[in-house]
């Protein structure tokens, strides 16, 4: 049998931007290196077949400018299958939306943070089960992220792991089984950080975000990238 990793696509980044820098699925892909696996996507947005967990070596669920609270049905189907997912041990990544998706679906909750937004480049801090964790243990105990988001996970699933956190985002990160949620972006690189904070300058501006300071804040983040590598190492071992 040929086992594949399937990027689920839940979502498009602004039209301008994938113009330049192509799409969410590109940028995961890119960033996972992966050697010896196959990547297939999987537009579950459109209506595509989600894939059966036998059949997947390891899953990986994108970003997406929805709000999980709005519960568009294409959402509803994959949060639905994740549980699947997680019993059969298939390695599982969720990314923003799908690290939201992810909480909801193993019995957390999510929902609009309620200091607001946050968004550019932010610092990140390791907590202690960091430390036995395969994507986080070979990582410093700080380091920067790229984050973009308006809802957060507000309470962990029953027996989650929290993992990272930061003053504002308190679960930044966190695993349950084999399946981990990352609240940043390991698949930004800064040139598309600075693009999506252009592209919403406007609005941030108009809610008192100093739009000039979010700019000259963002950095690459190597760290945060490597999540993707150890995850496809962890895939690829398996």
């Amino acid at each position: 049998m040929s086992f594949l990793l399937h990027i689920i696509k839940v979502g498009s980044t602004y039209p301008a931007i994938a113009a330049r820098f192509g799409d969410f699925e590109s940028w995961i892909a890119d960033g996972l290196r992966l050697a010896t696996v196959e990547v297939r996507v999987v537009n579950a947005e459109a209506g595509a077949e989600l894939p059966h967990p036998a059949k997947s070596a390891g899953i990986i669920v994108t970003g997406s400018h929805s709000m999980i609270t709005d519960d568009p049905p294409w959402s509803l189907r994959v949060e639905k299958w994740i549980p699947s997912v997680i019993r059969a041990g298939v390695p599982f990544l969720g990314i923003c939306y799908g690290h939201q998706l992810l909480a909801r679906a193993a019995g957390g909750e999510a929902g609009y943070h309620p200091a607001g937004k946050e968004f550019g480049t932010v610092p990140v801090h390791l907590l202690p089960p960091c430390a036995n964790d395969p994507l986080f243990a070979s990582l410093p105990r700080g380091f920067p992220v790229h984050a973009t988001h308006s809802q957060s996970v507000l309470r962990l699933p029953p027996g989650a792991v929290r993992l990272a956190a930061n003053t504002y985002e308190h679960n930044h990160a966190f695993r349950v089984g084999n399946a981990w949620g990352v609240q940043f972006h390991p698949e930004y690189t800064a040139d598309i950080m600075r693009s999506y904070i252009t592209e919403d300058a406007r609005n941030l501006a108009a809610a008192g975000i100093n739009v000039a300071d979010l700019l000259a804040a963002v950095v690459e983040t190597p760290h945060a990238a490597s999540v993707l590598t150890n995850f496809a190492s962890l895939v690829e071992t398996r």
